[in-house]
């Protein structure tokens, strides 16, 4: 077997969307012919905004992992911002915005550059280095980010090397639409651009997660388009077996997941109440961290129509996916949206519930759920198109004719690790 190094900061037990790619990929790679070692931080130095145990048991038997020390500074950060929680990406889990949290989210976007889990960096550099002389048959590294502060960890063992590297960037890097909540001055922009270039220009391959990243990535630094390969978040078949039916009593739309002051809900507010007007049997579930000024802007809404919980697991937040009548995306109203995908889309259409989302018209997202016949996507603005679009799938729940979802298997993980291992196996002929 081929061995592939990866060094990624989110693993069992963290929880939330980040730690799910390469959970994933690594059940299907020993069976490609690639076994997976995995370098990551240790849970009891780690800054993990949420944790799902159930993860921990989705770890294939073959995959060695390694955790390491760390040294972070969430403890400053905690201390000076008063905030007792690791910040979500984004802030949704913080309060109203303060001028205490304004100077912490400063000295973090321009003193712990590129990141504040570059603390990690050294712990893992050294694991991996041990690793890597000690371990025959590794052929490949591959880091994942956020944190990107992990490319830098790729970087140095590239140099030390030559090993072939692969650095998967599953968001931006400088142009994530949180990053200006960071108040970066010019100099640590310009650093964080420098890195950024380094590992663009340095790394064998590029991952990303859709076609917009890709294209800013290769002209944004010049690379070769070959250079740059889309490797989608996707769906796992088997999280998606023996689901409960939706229930009919009431016909619930349901978010899941982060909701930050930067997705746009105010249209969605006002075409709400407008329906309720005709349709009192609408619910709306809100499930995970939602930031208390959304809670504000939502609470026009009357409290028996809407419902908040929090971070659930990965499985229960599925459970309530195919328990909606309606599932909500909500894409951050920034210039990449139209490039925002995260694999939640992916895990929708795997719920077999339609999808309405509220973003950019000519987007990854809205491109993926028109292919699929999955759903529909609503310019941020267009509060007559969204209100049709409700009324619409309303009727047909009224009917009992929603229609089902069935994403193409090509984004199924098993598919994905496929292409996976065709961009290694590639990548190492050389």
């Amino acid at each position: 077997m081929k061995k592939v190094l990866i060094i990624t900061y989110y693993w069992p037990p963290s929880g939330g969307a980040g730690v799910q790619r390469w959970l994933k990929l690594t059940r299907y790679l020993p069976e490609l012919g690639w076994l997976p070692i995995v370098i990551t931080v240790h849970p009891e130095d780690a800054s993990y905004p949420l944790y799902d145990e159930s993860f921990d048991k989705e770890v294939h038997e073959s995959v060695k992992v390694i955790r390491t020390r760390s040294r972070e500074l969430f403890g400053i950060y905690r201390k000076i911002s008063g905030s007792k929680k690791i910040p979500y990406g984004g802030f949704a889990n913080e309060q109203e915005d303060n001028f205490i949290q304004k100077v912490a989210r400063f000295i973090r976007g321009n003193f712990v550059l590129p990141d504040s889990r570059k603390g990690w960096n050294r712990f893992a550099f050294r694991s991996a280095v041990e690793l890597i002389r000690k371990e025959e048959g590794i052929e490949c590294i591959i880091t994942s980010s956020p944190p990107h502060s992990t490319q830098l960890t790729g970087l140095k063992l590239r140099k030390k090397f030559g090993i072939t590297w692969i650095a998967d960037l599953r968001d931006p890097w400088t142009d994530i639409y949180y990053y200006r909540q960071l108040y970066p001055t010019f100099p640590a922009h310009k650093l964080n651009l420098h890195y950024e270039h380094k590992v663009m220009r340095s790394a064998d391959k590029i991952l990303t997660v859709g076609p917009f990243l890709k294209d800013l990535f290769t002209a944004k630094h010049r690379l070769d388009p070959d250079k740059v390969e889309i490797l989608y978040n996707g769906f796992d078949p088997s999280d998606f077996q023996n689901l409960p039916e939706p229930k009919k009593n009431f016909f619930r739309i349901s978010y899941i997941g982060t909701l930050s002051d930067v997705y746009p809900v105010e249209s969605f507010t006002r075409v709400i109440l407008d329906l309720l007007k005709e349709i009192p049997a609408i619910r709306l579930r809100f499930i995970g961290a939602v930031s208390s000024s959304q809670r504000r802007k939502l609470s026009q809404i009357p409290s028996e129509n809407i419902e908040y919980i929090g971070h659930v697991s990965h499985h229960e937040a599925i459970r309530q996916m195919a328990q909606s009548s309606l599932l909500l995306l909500i894409i951050p109203e920034h210039e990449t949206s139209r490039g925002i995908l995260t694999g939640k889309i992916f895990e929708y259409m795997a719920s077999g519930r339609p999808v309405v989302g509220i973003g950019p018209v000519d987007g990854d997202a809205a491109r993926i759920l028109e292919e699929s016949n999955a759903g529909r996507m609503v310019d941020f603005k267009d509060e007559k198109g969204l209100k049709a679009t409700l009324l619409d799938y309303f009727r047909k729940f009224n009917d009992n004719n929603l229609p089902a979802t069935r994403p193409p298997l090509r984004y199924s993980r098993e598919n994905l690790a496929g292409r996976l291992v065709q961009v290694m196996s590639d990548l190492v002929k050389y």
